[in-house]
């Protein structure tokens, strides 16, 4: 297998998880309709007793979850309201699909949640909805809570991807500064039945940081948020409105997220319908069938990028070295997702940042490829999903007159792969469970 091979076949494995992760798919295993009753999973719905049956939705993949659900209930449908960024739309029947900002919230996004609130002011108890929630929900469906504005929110938003905070605390404040997150939406949506499907694209699946958990009971309080600041040191540089809400809150002031146990949830079934584990299974059987022997490192890999980086390439080496922890030709997977701190002013993502850090570790090894790539085919503010690396990335880059050390210290990544033509672009891929890397010994 020489580099050729092995680019060729890291391309095809990813693609495989991508298949995995498909939102259709992943919706329509969930769902079967007998008769006038729909299951989803083991329960039982009988769509006669319903006056009303509703869809909202935020997220990336949010319209491709409805595609399936507005099939299957065909003219029992009463109507729709769904957010999905820029890109991410299709034609669905009966359902109303707004195009928003991501990852930072815009006025688009404020606006198509307001549709999504006024679309369900008047529920009642003999209704039911079904909430479709993938990644990018959360900042697809804001609305700042009082006494707070959309910049308030871009700006702490901001603040926080930039010093690398991870996912599970982004969102923790997020849902104390929403109308709709953190639970929220479940109040708005009570006392109607209230069905929520969501594809995952956080480590392990908790349902209170998918899309800051809209649906489902919120574990995270105001305290916990201004500890998260603190952890940071990002108290003096946040908001004012933000800081004193917090602060408000976590001296009771302001009432909490509504917690297990509320009133709000007793008709509320919420559903995982995919998942990083999910696409990293698939990756692993797609390598085996190519004759790689493989093993999964992890699906709850987070952390900084570029150390995350540095211990793929130790594995790497490890393997060329002594065979552990297995033969060549190996296949070496781990999904999850890393953060990136913000030190120089160049364009990229977190994917994009791991394959050049892997590539200086890999520069003295003998066929060996790096693919890091975001299932949502996007990874930050680019139109890549990300790249891939071998033995030979740090030399070319030399030959174009580029060092790969003084890219990466300026967080440029995209501008390294774009001149080597090695950046991976997908287009949008509809889903989203996360990121998914590959490392391919020959």
């Amino acid at each position: 297998m020489d580099t050729a091979t092995l680019r060729e076949h890291a391309r095809i494995i990813f693609q495989a998880g991508l298949d995995a992760a498909d939102p259709v798919q992943a919706v329509r295993r969930h769902l079967r309709l007998d008769g006038d009753t729909l299951y989803v999973e083991d329960e039982a719905y009988f769509l006669p007793e319903y006056s009303r049956i509703r869809v909202v939705g935020m997220g990336k993949a949010s319209a491709a979850m409805a595609q399936p659900l507005v099939e299957l209930l065909g003219s029992r449908l009463t109507g729709g309201v769904i957010n999905v960024k820029y890109g991410h739309t299709r034609s669905l029947a009966k359902v109303q699909v707004n195009e928003a900002g991501h990852p930072v919230p815009d006025q688009a996004g404020v606006d198509g949640t307001r549709e999504i609130l006024s679309f369900l002011e008047d529920t009642g108890s003999d209704e039911l909805v079904f909430c479709l929630i993938s990644g990018g929900g959360s900042a697809l469906s804001p609305a700042p809570a009082e006494g707070l504005t959309l910049e308030d929110k871009q700006e702490v938003t901001r603040l926080l991807l930039d010093c690398g905070a991870t996912i599970h605390e982004i969102n923790a404040i997020r849902k104390h500064l929403s109308g709709i997150k953190g639970g929220r939406l479940a109040g708005v949506v009570h006392p109607a039945t209230l069905v929520s499907l969501l594809l995952s694209d956080v480590i392990g699946d908790d349902l209170d940081t998918i899309a800051s958990g809209p649906t489902v009971p919120d574990r995270s309080t105001y305290g916990d948020c201004l500890e998260i600041l603190d952890r940071h040191e990002l108290r003096s540089s946040t908001p004012q409105p933000v800081l004193e809400r917090l602060e408000e809150g976590s001296e009771g002031r302001i009432p909490e997220t509504p917690k297990e146990g509320d009133e709000v949830f007793r008709k509320t079934q919420n559903v995982v319908v995919g998942s990083n584990a999910l696409a990293v299974e698939a990756a692993r059987a797609k390598a085996r069938e190519l004759g790689y022997k493989s093993i999964v490192l992890s699906t709850f890999v987070e952390g900084e990028t570029r150390e995350v980086a540095r211990v793929h390439g130790a594995v790497a080496k490890e393997i060329r070295a002594s065979g552990n922890p297995l033969a060549t030709p190996a296949c070496v997977i781990s999904g999850g997702e890393t953060t990136v701190t913000i030190r120089g002013d160049g364009l990229g993502g977190r994917n994009q940042e791991f394959a050049l850090a892997a590539a200086l570790d890999i520069q003295e090894l003998d066929r060996v490829v790096v693919l890091s790539g975001g299932t949502d085919g996007t990874d930050g503010p680019t139109d890549a999903a990300g790249a891939l690396a071998d033995e030979g990335t740090v030399a070319r880059g030399r030959e174009e007159g580029m060092e790969a050390e003084v890219y990466l210290r300026n967080n440029d990544s995209y501008h390294y792969f774009e001149a080597l033509g090695d950046l991976l672009k997908t287009g949008p891929t509809y889903t989203n469970v996360m990121d998914l890397r590959l490392v391919l010994v020959g």
